[in-house]
């Protein structure tokens, strides 16, 4: 199985291409919308549309006026908020065309009773997560929030917050197409209390959760041995397979020696840096000979490694000694 895992992980992929389908966010920003600059004689209505038309067409019923006062009325309402509404719409487009009334309703239900989100929570979840604004309160935000309180077991709105807090994703994810489909995969792998993982309920099955899987699977693991790592830890689920997964594991089986089978019994190996924890830790085991169990090496704080290595060192030249002791024992019997 080592040897399968060594192949498998030597097989490099061809590089990566850096996709250039958009461009920076930075030459994003602001690029459908005219100079924030004002001329003399300028209102700031006109950074959303053109002059007035001539006398004989204002006075037809104006769709556009209507559409700029929104605009206009938006714009100050999430300024009062502390929330930039032109960074804003660069990022999520479909808040221009959102009512104003349809956004107020959103805001007014996620900052009282009983979600009592605080504005500086509400503009972190809206930087992380514009949607929320533009998405249907009772046809969507609503259902989603249901959702993690009742099926997923989300346990007080104190929980709620924590949840949304770190991964404000979830409030725009469909709770029948995204949402529901990965709880029962996680619970179908193990994972009993979901309500303690809800970050990875924003994960798509297929294009995430799934591949990190069968990754261990084509190391050698068997489904269920693959399996039970991420019941055991969760986290692994976040962590990249060509920037975590494969230089750690190349080191575990190169440098240190390892049978890869190790991070079945301690997969939060793959959650310690490779360079400030993994490397250091084992260079040092090296240099006194020492072989700790991966848990003991990685986990214990800086004092309490020292004492470990210290301690195996010990133990080491003791049974060393009693081998090199044995034969002149015998010996001495023998006369």
């Amino acid at each position: 199985m080592q040897q399968e895992a060594l192949s498998f992980l030597s097989s490099t992929l061809p590089p990566r291409n850096h996709h250039h389908l958009f461009p920076p966010f930075s030459r994003l920003r602001l690029h459908n919308f005219p100079s924030l600059s004002f001329k003399p004689n300028s209102s700031p209505s006109s950074i959303f549309f053109p002059p007035n038309p001539p006398d004989s067409l204002s006075s037809a019923p104006s769709a556009a006026g209507a559409l700029e006062s929104d605009i206009h009325e938006k714009l100050l309402y999430l300024d009062t908020l502390g929330i930039d509404f032109l960074t804003l719409l660069n990022r999520h487009p479909p808040l221009l065309s959102s009512p104003l009334s349809a956004v107020k309703s959103v805001v007014d239900y996620m900052t009282t009773p009983p979600i009592n989100f605080s504005l500086p929570d509400l503009r972190r979840l809206v930087s992380m997560c514009p949607e929320l604004l533009t998405s249907p309160l009772t046809s969507h935000t609503i259902p989603v929030i249901t959702f993690l309180l009742r099926e997923v077991g989300v346990d007080s709105t104190f929980d709620l917050r924590q949840a949304l807090r770190r991964r404000p994703r979830l409030l725009a994810c469909s709770v029948d197409l995204q949402l529901r489909p990965t709880l029962y995969f996680l619970r179908g792998i193990g994972i009993l209390e979901p309500r303690r993982h809800t970050y990875l309920l924003s994960c798509s099955v297929e294009g995430k959760l799934l591949p990190r899987i069968e990754f261990f699977e084509r190391l050698g693991f068997s489904r269920r041995s693959a399996a039970a790592m991420f019941k055991r830890f969760p986290q692994l689920f976040n962590y990249s397979i060509g920037e975590n997964y494969e230089p750690k594991l190349n080191y575990l089986m190169g440098e240190m020696g390892r049978d890869v089978r190790e991070v079945l019994e301690f997969p939060q190996y793959f959650s310690f840096s490779l360079e400030n924890r993994i490397k250091p830790r084992h260079v040092a085991c090296a240099g006194r000979g020492v072989r700790l169990p991966l848990a003991v090496m990685l986990k214990t704080k800086e004092d309490g490694f020292r004492d470990a290595l210290e301690v195996q060192f010990v133990l080491n030249d003791s049974e060393e000694l009693k081998r090199m002791k044995k034969p002149f024992i015998l010996r001495e019997k023998g006369r």
